[in-house]
């Protein structure tokens, strides 16, 4: 696996630690929908959270989240929307970003933006 593979599998599992301390509840990891993926959706406050994972080495080309496009919230609302369906789930769902970076010593920090995106940006 390349170095780039552990280390974006390295902070899809410290984010999951993170929403485990403060009580979200994991309901699927790496959900799967034709092209698309969805890091981690969970479940918080009555709500369904769908989360993507964002890890960089450096921020100096930019922050995480900002490499989140239109069409990657394109394929993430599709997914989410099929993942709801298929478990019928009727639930308001928030978007999240999960930011994972170095900071100056070199230890990685999480950064959490909730409501980073709505559905109606994949337009």
């Amino acid at each position: 696996m390349a170095e780039h593979n552990d280390f974006g599998k390295l902070a899809e599992e410290l984010a999951e630690q993170f929403l485990v301390e403060k009580n979200y509840k994991i309901l699927a990891k790496n959900f799967r929908f034709q092209k698309a993926e969805i890091d981690i959706i969970t479940e918080f406050d009555g709500k369904i959270v769908v989360i993507e994972v964002k890890a960089r080495g450096t921020d100096i080309f930019m922050e995480p989240h900002e490499a989140v496009t239109k069409k990657k919230i394109k394929s993430i609302v599709s997914a989410t929307d099929e993942y709801l369906k298929s478990l019928n789930i009727d639930k308001e769902v928030r978007f999240d970003i999960i930011s994972v970076l170095p900071d100056e010593t070199g230890k990685l920090k999480i950064s959490h933006l909730e409501d980073a995106f709505e559905a109606f940006d994949a337009n």
